[in-house]
């Protein structure tokens, strides 16, 4: 709807040369309109008044701009219901695909008793080992602080063809109590096992660190957590498809230099974390242990020095 305002002007009346009189303009002002319209100083108004120019409409401005916003809000929500479409379509696709796949069961357990034990793992898949025969698994381990791996002692196991683990981790004190000490990692590379068609196994000795000594209960827990399993394998298989989570880098071999892209696998494991309690010493007991080891130890010292001098022959 177009508006038009009226103008007012300041008028003048004057007596012309013929006795008659005159009406004289000296300014005219339109409201909404900047500044001042200056109309000729002696134009006689004509019956009716004069109108201003009328004002750009409103209306037609605010409809452009709903318009635009309409149109923006159409194309977001199309946009949006695409996108979940899309995220729903691949979740029911994958989700097929892995009902289709069998899971891949992990079990680690501790042999043996005392400080010194073995970590064995143990690795099931449900396909048969003659698709997986081209492929080749990886277990990455961390020890907690309050266990330890001899690093000499894989060496040993490696010229041996026990096991095939090594140290990754570089800074490393076997003697360090456990709380000097922090996490280590450790690559294995697991073994076809000769029991199970479709199982691989690795095998890791490990050991107990000594602890701070407690007030009332002689005994710590020690959690051992889920190791990563990593796969690799010369062509794509079902299993790769279905139960990997990302890519790793890691030596292809024990031996080898050259780096591959392992993939990282998700899998089903019998514990959600294997614990083991660690015997500890008492603070109550400070006292007598430090006396009877010092007694002993005068005592043990007095009889080497008694030994030699009596069975020992010294020569000046």
């Amino acid at each position: 709807m177009a508006y038009k305002h009226k103008q007012t002007a300041t008028l003048v009346t004057r007596v012309d040369n013929n006795g008659g009189p005159r009406v004289e303009v000296l300014a005219a002002f339109c409201p909404g309109h900047r500044g001042r319209r200056e109309h000729a100083r002696r134009a006689q108004i004509p019956s009716g008044s004069t109108a201003c120019p009328a004002r750009p409409s409103r209306a037609s401005g605010s409809g452009v701009l709903a318009a635009g916003v309409v149109a923006w809000l159409l194309l977001w929500a199309a946009w949006l219901v695409g996108r979940l479409a899309a995220d729903l379509s691949d979740s029911s696709f994958s989700a097929g695909v892995r009902a289709t796949c069998s899971e891949i069961i992990l079990r680690q357990e501790f042999l043996k008793d005392g400080f010194h034990r073995d970590l064995l793992i143990k690795v099931k898949f449900g396909e048969s080992i003659e698709d997986l025969q081209t492929c080749r698994l990886l277990i990455r381990h961390n020890i907690p602080a309050g266990l330890f791996v001899d690093p000499y002692e894989l060496a040993s196991l490696r010229e041996r063809n026990i096991t095939e683990a090594v140290m990754v981790s570089e800074s490393f004190n076997i003697e360090a109590p456990n709380y000097l000490s922090n996490e280590s990692a450790v690559l294995i590379y697991a073994r076809q096992d000769a029991q199970c068609i479709d199982c691989f196994q690795a095998f890791l000795p490990v050991h107990y660190r000594y602890h701070r000594p407690h007030r009332k209960d002689g005994d710590t827990l020690i959690v051992v957590n889920n190791p990563d399993l990593l796969m690799y394998c010369d062509q794509e298989f079902p299993v790769l498809k279905c139960w990997a989570q990302s890519e790793v880098a890691a030596p292809c071999a024990l031996k080898s230099e050259e780096i591959c892209q392992w993939k990282n696998m998700q899998y089903k494991s019998i514990l959600k974390n294997l614990t083991v309690q660690v015997p500890v010493g008492l603070t109550i007991h400070t006292s007598l242990v430090c006396s009877v080891t010092l007694l002993i130890t005068i005592l043990c010292s007095t009889l080497i020095l008694l030994a030699v001098f009596k069975y020992g022959h010294f020569s000046l």
